[in-house]
């Protein structure tokens, strides 16, 4: 009995501390913000509530909207980049070639570095490498990045070189679950390369591709290192993404009430992303 009263005390204190924490700094900050999207708080001083007002405002604030159509499209299309490469890198390492453990080694070090970092980095590359490459090739340098048409590309290029690190890990994974049994089987019955790929591979490891999907669409919608490093929302707000929104007029642009409850619908719209995506994908796996 002692024992169990031992176990239990030592239970709570490396429980206890964690959930005060927890507590702290993400529920505590949570709910405040949640009580902040009902006023008219510009970050200090007094402020009075305002009812739905602020919710209101969202729906009818352009430049709000062009964010979200902004970063949709950024995360979709980061999405699918990623995804198509991470799987064709995957395949290629599951593999049977030479030095394949020190390929993934080289692979995920991408990850590792801060998303800051690297933004700084290629900021540098497509701002003076790139034009001045271009110039040698007897065209007319300009950088990327000044392209309200274009400088999206280069957040794309950004967040899928260091998001594919991970995402070939995941795979790997996955296709390192998928017994030789059924490739033999399916040997048998004629089935090579891309028909071995739809019919066998690919169901098997839809739940890792369900993982990854939801992942890349989640870190993709809150984007904000990459924007912070590469334009800062330019040019013109044309790479302007909610985080970054909501930090650079929330905080320094006195719109700390408005902003929460844009920070409010963007939680649930990632969570409206997920569940929608998990719901499709575990369909797929129901029917396997």
């Amino acid at each position: 009995m002692n024992k169990m009263n031992d176990r239990e005390r030592t239970y709570l204190l490396m429980t206890v501390p964690i959930l005060i924490l927890f507590f702290v700094f993400n529920t505590l900050p949570l709910i405040k913000g949640v009580v902040y999207s009902f006023t008219n708080f510009r970050g200090y001083g007094d402020y009075d509530y305002v009812g739905l007002r602020n919710y209101i405002d969202l729906f009818t604030d352009a430049r709000v909207g062009k964010s979200y159509i902004f970063t949709i499209k950024m995360a979709i299309v980061t999405t699918l980049v990623v995804n198509v490469i991470s799987l064709m890198l995957a395949l290629g390492l599951n593999s049977k070639i030479k030095f394949k453990s020190t390929l993934r080694g080289l692979y995920f070090v991408p990850n590792i570095l801060g998303a800051l970092v690297v933004g700084y980095i290629f900021n540098y590359f497509f701002t003076y490498i790139v034009p001045a490459v271009i110039d040698m090739m007897g065209g007319k340098g300009t950088s990327i990045l000044a392209s309200t048409k274009w400088a999206w590309i280069a957040i794309v290029i950004v967040c899928a070189w260091q998001a594919i690190a991970m995402n070939t890990i995941i795979y790997i994974s996955g296709l390192q679950t998928v017994p030789e049994d059924v490739y033999e089987a399916g040997s048998i019955d004629g089935a090579t390369g891309w028909a071995q790929f739809k019919h066998l591979t690919f169901p098997l490891i839809i739940p890792f591709f369900s993982i990854n999907m939801v992942l890349c669409v989640k870190n993709f919608l809150m984007v904000f290192d990459q924007i912070m490093a590469l334009t800062k929302g330019g040019p013109a707000q044309s790479t302007e993404s909610i985080s970054y929104l909501i930090y650079n007029n929330g905080m320094a642009g006195g719109q700390f009430g408005f902003q929460s409850a844009n920070a409010v619908l963007f939680f649930v719209i990632i969570v409206v992303f997920s569940v929608v995506q998990l719901t499709i994908t575990g369909k797929k796996e129901e029917q396997l």
